[in-house]
């Protein structure tokens, strides 16, 4: 019996040791990109842009997809969720393959804001870290605009700007429910659902984000009925 303990301790040293070095490396991944370029000047590039767009030019309808179907825990947890990661864990373990990241909004605009779209367990921990930040200097509001005016939506449109008068011919606060719902679910995989790209993919897409929106009391079935 003291064997077995003397062993699971040992265990559970390495993996403090492990899971330390790795968060080390991690951190000293986003120092690094700080050190290229600081996260205050990287946010301020984005925001002076000129068809950068407000959160209160956004239509609600547009607001309530993305956060139902991308974080909708977004405005109670901290930059990174926890829940959400367990659970993320959890269901790529039942299903033997990576299906979900568990990363919040803010983790998302760390990626898109400070990272490359490279997949690696270095940018993910770093991730974690510029998340931290970025919580600490800007509002709920301001990081959601920051997650809209980077994602990418296919068709080369970077920002809700470019992809609602790319796709639609309008400004992001004209946006209908119908096409709020549908750029709402691009950037989780634009090569995949972008409306040019697969019709069918698309509306499948947006069907996923209207039943989201359905289960979070964002739309009454009525209005779900009233989407195409």
């Amino acid at each position: 019996m003291k064997l077995v303990k003397k062993i699971l301790l040992i265990i559970f040293i390495l993996l403090l040791v492990v899971i330390s070095i790795m968060f080390i490396i991690g951190f000293s991944h986003y120092s690094k990109a700080l050190k290229e370029k600081p996260l205050m000047s990287r946010v301020e590039e984005i925001t002076k842009q000129e068809h950068f767009v407000t959160f209160s030019d956004l239509p609600a309808d547009y607001r309530n997809a993305v956060i139902a179907v991308e974080d909708h825990r977004y405005y109670d947890h901290g930059p990174v969720d926890f829940i959400a990661i367990s659970r993320a864990l959890w269901n790529n373990l039942k299903s033997g393959k990576m299906q979900e990241g568990g990363s919040t909004i803010t983790q998302q605009v760390a990626k898109n804001v400070i990272f490359s779209q490279e997949q690696t367990w270095v940018r993910k921990l770093a991730e974690i870290f510029a998340a931290f930040d970025l919580e600490k200097n800007y509002t709920k509001k301001e990081i959601f605009e920051l997650y809209v005016n980077t994602s990418y939506f296919g068709d080369g449109y970077y920002g809700i700007y470019e992809a609602s008068h790319g796709y639609y011919g309008k400004d992001p606060k004209d946006l209908t429910l119908d096409e709020s719902t549908m750029l709402a679910g691009v950037p989780n995989a634009p090569s995949v659902y972008a409306p040019t790209v697969n019709p069918n993919l698309a509306k499948k897409r947006q069907h996923h984000v209207v039943n989201k929106m359905l289960d979070y009391g964002y739309l009454t079935k009525e209005q779900a009925l009233s989407i195409p």
